[in-house]
């Protein structure tokens, strides 16, 4: 483990985090997962998207919607056994493979602002909290389906932001409690925990400068770069 990559990594994604509500785990898995394998690449953004949710939604816990949180994240827990489940049983190609197909495919469709009405209403919440509690569990990456509920929902950032960290929170502890806490020794921790406040500060600095629509961009691209570097990565490997 390279200790300033790694810390390279956190902090950019704790800042796109605090940001946007949510893109830690799509800026930083793909990248974590070939620093520390896959076990440990997705414990970590469990637990650093879970602290960063929770520090995040202190101060806006009165805007989350919990008429549509609530099936949400109970579809997510239901199904977190089973990514946990896949995950221990694919090879590190396979995910990878598997990881940079789910970003790069979440990506170009929030790029195109994809609707599809299985993910309106109810139903909607239960689809996208199930696909999201899988995908979390198995790869740390379980934010597009509920940036996808969101958009056909037509949430705007200033209504999504909090309800991502609500879901944040509630998925990632799930998440945790069953690929268990990232062991990342003293200077693994040490840096991870310095890479979150830094990335935090500055992401805290941004939101009040950088433009909805640049923030949101910037996560994209940088996703992106993301998950085509780990789908090259994984097919190499095959």
């Amino acid at each position: 483990m390279d200790p300033f990559l790694l810390g390279v990594v956190v902090t950019v994604g704790a800042c796109v985090q605090w940001l946007t509500g949510m893109g830690f785990a799509l800026v930083a898995v793909p990248a974590l997962v070939l620093l520390l394998g896959p076990s440990q690449g997705v414990a970590l953004a469990n637990c650093a998207a879970g602290a960063i949710s929770a520090v995040g939604l202190a101060g806006g816990r009165q805007r989350v919607r919990l008429r549509a949180m609530v099936p949400l994240v109970t579809a997510s827990v239901c199904a977190v056994p089973a990514g946990t489940w896949v995950a221990a049983r694919l090879p590190l190609p396979a995910l990878l493979v598997g990881m940079g197909l789910v970003v790069t495919l979440a990506v170009l469709l929030a790029l195109r602002g994809l609707r599809m009405p299985a993910l309106i209403g109810t139903r909607g919440a239960v689809t996208a909290g199930a696909a999201g509690g899988f995908m979390n569990a198995s790869a740390g990456l379980g934010g597009p389906p509920l940036s996808l509920y969101a958009m056909n929902a037509g949430w705007s950032v200033h209504e999504f932001v909090p309800n991502a960290q609500f879901y944040g929170i509630v998925v990632n502890a799930f998440s945790l409690a069953a690929n268990g806490v990232p062991r990342l020794g003293p200077t693994g921790w040490v840096t991870a925990v310095a890479a979150m406040i830094t990335g935090g500060l500055i992401g805290k600095l941004l939101s009040d400068r950088v433009p909805e629509s640049r923030a949101r961009q910037l996560v994209l691209l940088l996703a992106l770069a993301g998950g085509l570097s780990a789908l090259a990565k994984g097919l190499a490997g095959l």
